[in-house]
């Protein structure tokens, strides 16, 4: 397996059909890919404050830990700053109109974060691509290993909307699942919203929908299920940013349930 200098792939078991995915949690930027931002450095470390989704490797290392049978974990080591491996690369993507594609050319609150003549394809031959075949390697292989694959794709969100959401006027449960009607099975849905009980309440969809599947996989291979886990901030962290408070231990063991529970 090609694994890109961007990605960490920690292995899980050799049976486990459960990866871990997580694209958001850094805030590495490389010089080169600085150098075309043009905010200054402080105006960069607030729109890294607003837009990473801090601390969630360690959650994701912890419910690992936590897990009756360790699951894998895929997880970017660069801020979605440089690439966001997430988003479509192409004009099926929603957040250009926004300057939120794969690259972005905005920030959170809607000013320039690149030049309007950036070229965004030598940072997607770069990182963008690579990373991308890497997910689908891994999907591959725990195809090939266990006959299916269940993708848990880990992220925050603010509990303010910030100006760059589409639809950031919908609810903002504490636990947010994002589901898609082709990969997110229903008796996954039901799972994941017993895990999460207990964290005050459990929306589908809302402000975030849908989750992650490579596009090799995406609508075409039922045996690949995916489930995106949006975590609500002000439940594990001071906003917009700043350390993990204790929340971020009862939220491990709650992903932990959700992974041990799935057959």
């Amino acid at each position: 397996m090609d694994i890109p200098d961007s990605v960490e792939l920690l292995p899980g078991a050799a049976d486990s059909p459960v990866v871990l995915h997580v694209p958001h949690s850094a805030r590495t930027i490389p010089s080169a890919v600085r150098a075309d931002l043009l905010l200054d450095d402080r105006a960069l470390n607030r729109e890294l404050d607003a837009i990473t989704d801090a601390h969630t490797s360690q959650l994701a290392a912890e419910a690992a830990r936590l897990s009756a049978e360790r699951p894998w974990q895929f997880v970017n080591r660069l801020s979605r700053l440089v690439v966001d491996p997430e988003r479509f690369p192409d004009e099926r993507e929603e957040m250009l109109a926004v300057g939120m594609g794969a690259v972005y050319t905005a920030t959170t609150d809607r000013a320039p974060l690149r030049a309007p003549d950036f070229d965004p394809n030598p940072l997607l031959d770069r990182y963008f691509h690579p990373y991308a075949r890497a997910m689908t390697e891994l999907v591959a292989d725990r195809l090939a290993a266990v006959g299916r694959v269940v993708i848990i794709d880990v992220h925050s969100y603010p509990a303010e909307p910030l100006p760059y959401e589409l639809h950031g006027d919908g609810l903002r449960p504490p636990i947010c699942l994002g589901a898609d009607a082709f990969h997110t099975p229903p008796e996954l849905l039901t799972r994941a919203a017993g895990a999460f009980v207990d964290f005050g309440g459990v929306g589908v969809n809302s402000p975030f929908a849908g989750t992650y599947v490579p596009l090799d996989f995406y609508g075409a291979d039922s045996r690949v299920s995916a489930l995106m886990v949006e975590i609500r901030r002000d439940l594990y962290l001071p906003e917009p940013g700043g350390p993990p408070g204790p929340g971020i231990n009862r939220l491990a063991a709650a992903l932990a349930s959700l992974i041990t529970g799935i057959p």
